[in-house]
């Protein structure tokens, strides 16, 4: 059985008061960016076994590594973009680097993204699956 699509207007009608009320909840542009910025972040399934690993609390990068199955270079090349988007931070103790999650926004993303995957089943259009 096939839906029908939903991915336009059947009827070309626009709600001026409701077009204007999310334009003014509308964030700035740059702020747009930035947050996508960190979805982009977050889509690369090495980076994101990463903040999994880091749900429970802070590790080195040769842990890091070792829980995730990478190297430690790969491993610390994406900590350091991680970083530099402030979605981890660093502790230094000597000549070791411990990561922690940036804040407890960061663990909320994780937490919805992880629970809304576990709960649902996605269709992939761009894979050719349908319902």
């Amino acid at each position: 059985m096939r839906l029908a699509s939903v991915d336009g207007c059947a009827v070309k009608v626009v709600d001026a008061d409701r077009v204007e009320a999310v334009r003014e909840r509308m964030p700035a542009a740059q702020d747009v960016a930035d947050t996508a910025e960190v979805f982009g972040l977050l889509s690369d399934p090495n980076r994101l076994r990463l903040l999994v690993a880091l749900l429970d609390g802070e590790l080195c990068v040769c842990d890091l590594a070792a829980a995730t199955g990478q190297s430690e270079s790969a491993a610390s090349h994406a900590l350091r973009l991680l970083r530099a988007h402030r979605v981890v931070a660093a502790r230094r103790a000597g000549r070791m680097a411990y990561y922690r999650l940036a804040d407890p926004h960061v663990r909320m993303l994780l937490d919805l993204a992880l629970a809304h995957a576990e709960h649902t089943q996605p269709i992939h259009p761009e894979r050719g699956e349908e319902r």
